[in-house]
């Protein structure tokens, strides 16, 4: 594992000790991490629809991840979320062509935390045609 891989591998599992939600965002049709990517993190409603304010916006930075201080306090608590990654402009914003629209705008996706003691670390891997997410081992 490179450098790169250690660095985001030993931040997961730093924040792994303290509950809390991590993103970490790949773009695997170019191999690299997604810099630049919008990422937006919102709290369900009871109707399991988005509610309320945004609780944590932003770009991933240069080792793949959202860094953002909601998303390591006592702000994710139990219940349902929904984050939504901005696939589209972040491959106009790097010079792809894609459609318009494009195949992938916006996606959504929803989970929800019952123990707030433990860490849910989200890896997001895409292209402008697919992704993969799910729970990470963190």
């Amino acid at each position: 594992m490179g450098a790169r891989g250690q660095s985001v591998r030993r931040t997961v599992e730093l924040n792994a000790m303290n509950g809390g939600l991590s993103i970490h965002c790949v773009d695997v049709a170019s191999g690299r991490v997604a810099v630049g990517l919008q990422v937006t993190v919102v709290r369900l409603g009871p109707d399991g629809l988005p509610h309320g304010p945004v609780l944590a916006e932003g770009r991933v930075g240069a080792n793949g991840l959202l860094q953002h201080p909601v998303l390591m306090s006592e702000a994710i608590t139990a219940g349902g979320y929904e984050v939504r990654f901005a696939v589209g402009d972040f491959y106009r914003d790097q010079g792809t062509p894609v459609p318009e629209p494009a195949f992938l705008e916006t996606v959504p996706y929803r989970f929800h935390i019952a123990d707030t003691s433990q860490h849910y670390h989200l890896p997001f891997k895409f292209t402008a045609w697919g992704f993969s997410l799910f729970r990470g081992g963190a």
